[in-house]
């Protein structure tokens, strides 16, 4: 339509005077906020979108009864509301043009969106016995994902996880799975950025350095703490990076590695050759336990 878009959230309330020529459009809910908001100011134009019938409250039977209200609640019973304001109505599918034709819509078809070129895919994978590292990384993790765009952090956690990272974006939290699951899970592509945190903590002096080898696995390069386990295996700039234990120096070294892809790649191959080698010595190691076994 040659409009600047400008996107908000429920909460995210413009000056009555900015909307004083402009277009609102409700993709599928009503606000409560914005409904008194509208009324003040008077936009140009305004316009309710539905990509499923929120209209209905019939249309939602057996559903989850949460999920109905929420519908009826900043939907289906804004219907009035939204006709008193003379909202044009936009739907996404032929089923709903027909459905509504009395309320004249207008059919909205779907587009592909185009995919974010260049993505880099930062990731912890810790158990809640990582619980201290983990707060230690979310100032670490917003603030990178703040500079760079194409940054994304995937997490392992549950809800503690889920409402500690709350409100930052690009974030995924995967829930916690069962070993095996976790191998396959952790052998897809598209991770580039291990982090691996380790306070000086005494349960964390008994860890080994096995996140070393679920980085390499599935294609990522890491990032360790120094002073610790990490540095048996890890030359920093040769197959990982050693960075001091202080937010800003491992924000910078994220985004040195997400802005550097044939450094993350040079990274990545040495630490492949070092998997090999550790586990040729894993590999001797377990054949003479053998070996004295059998004499014993």
């Amino acid at each position: 339509m040659g409009l600047r878009v400008v996107h908000c959230g429920f909460a995210d309330l413009p000056a009555p005077a900015d909307l004083a020529d402009a277009v609102v459009i409700f993709v599928r809910y009503v606000p409560s906020a914005w409904a008194k908001l509208v009324e003040a100011a008077r936009p140009r134009s305004l316009v309710f979108f539905m990509d499923d019938d929120v209209l209905d409250t019939g249309a939602s039977a057996g559903m989850p009864w949460r999920y109905r209200y929420k519908l009826a609640r900043l939907a289906a019973w804004r219907s009035g509301w939204l006709h008193r304001q003379g909202a044009e109505f936009w739907v996404s599918t032929p089923y709903l043009l027909q459905k509504y034709a009395a309320w004249h819509p207008r059919l909205v078809l779907p587009a592909p969106v185009q995919a974010p070129a260049d993505l880099c895919r930062m990731f912890y994978h810790g158990t809640a016995s990582h619980e201290a590292e983990i707060r230690w990384l979310r100032p670490v993790a917003e603030e990178a994902l703040r500079c760079d765009e194409r940054l994304a952090f995937e997490i392992i956690g549950g809800r503690d996880v889920y409402r500690l990272f709350r409100g930052v974006p690009r974030v995924t939290v995967v829930h916690p799975m069962k070993w095996t699951a976790y191998q396959h899970f952790l052998a897809m592509q598209g991770r580039h950025i291990g982090l691996a945190p380790l306070l000086d903590l005494p349960f964390n002096r008994g860890r080994s350095y096995t996140k070393f080898f679920d980085f390499t696995c599935c294609g990522a390069v890491g990032i360790y703490s120094p002073n610790s386990v990490y540095t048996e295996v890890i030359s920093h700039g040769v197959n990982g990076l050693i960075v001091k234990l202080e937010p800003e120096a491992w924000v910078k070294a994220i985004l040195d590695l997400a802005r550097d892809a044939s450094l993350r790649q040079s990274l990545l191959l040495n630490a492949g050759l070092s998997c090999a080698e550790l586990a040729n010595t894993a590999q001797n190691s377990y054949s003479g336990l053998a070996k004295q076994k059998t004499e014993k």
